[in-house]
């Protein structure tokens, strides 16, 4: 018996058609026009120009405080005044305060109740009645004549309650305004417009990776095996 020569495996056919498409997948490229944290820039940008814009376009407010204080009466309680200044306060916006006021301000009731404000302490008998407009004049009008009302409705009956009100200090026109600078708005504006980029970055989605599909030719079949190794002479 003689050993056939072994047989060398055949090589895969380069010619062969490929058999269909396999899928693999890589890291997208980041050769993008703009860069992934763009939107922080543009929201401080766009923020800082439109607090600037609101700054000098918006006109200027100006606020003038009138202090009023309450007193006991010489039979009354010293706690008295505080509990009283505390609820006078809180009249003072009323409708009947501002239904007498509006008179001597000049200005509409409706439109006196939203420039008006009052601040009472729980440590002092105090009230402070501010006055807001967009003329220094008009804003020490307004507080002084709510202030007036305030005291006319309240020494009414200062007899049954024990305790008046006397003019602490009237208010006077401001030489500035209150509303914030075209600098100040503006630097709001950015700090706001860096918030909401901030916050872009961290709720948008991140780059998905792409998928790459590329072709890889079939290996060609392999021939029959022999039907057996050994042969017999």
């Amino acid at each position: 018996m003689t050993k056939s020569p072994a047989q060398k495996p055949a090589k895969p056919d380069e010619s062969a058609e490929p058999t269909g498409p396999v899928r693999t997948s890589r890291p997208r490229a980041k050769f993008t026009l703009l860069p992934r944290w763009w939107p922080l820039p543009v929201c401080v940008l766009v923020g800082a120009v439109g607090g600037a814009a609101y700054g000098v376009l918006a006109p200027p407010q100006y606020a003038a405080t009138s202090y009023v204080v309450a007193v006991p009466a010489k039979d009354a309680q010293p706690g008295a005044a505080l509990g009283f200044a505390q609820a006078y306060g809180r009249i003072a916006t009323s409708d009947s305060t501002i239904a007498y006021a509006r008179v001597a301000a000049k200005v509409p009731a409706k439109t006196l109740r939203k420039h008006v404000r009052t601040e009472t302490s729980p440590d002092s008998p105090m009230i402070a009645i501010t006055g807001t407009a967009t003329r220094p004049r008009k804003a020490a009008d307004i507080a002084n004549a709510v202030a007036d009302a305030v005291f006319v409705s309240s020494n009414q009956v200062a007899k049954n309650t024990g305790v008046q009100l006397l003019s602490f200090s009237q208010a006077i026109p401001p030489t500035q305004p209150v509303s914030p600078s075209a600098r100040l708005s503006a630097a709001v504006g950015a700090s706001g417009g860096g918030l909401i980029g901030g916050l872009i970055l961290l709720v948008r989605p991140r780059r998905p990776h792409r998928t790459v599909v590329t072709t890889v030719p079939a290996p060609a079949a392999s021939p029959e095996p022999a039907a057996s190794e050994r042969e017999r002479v």
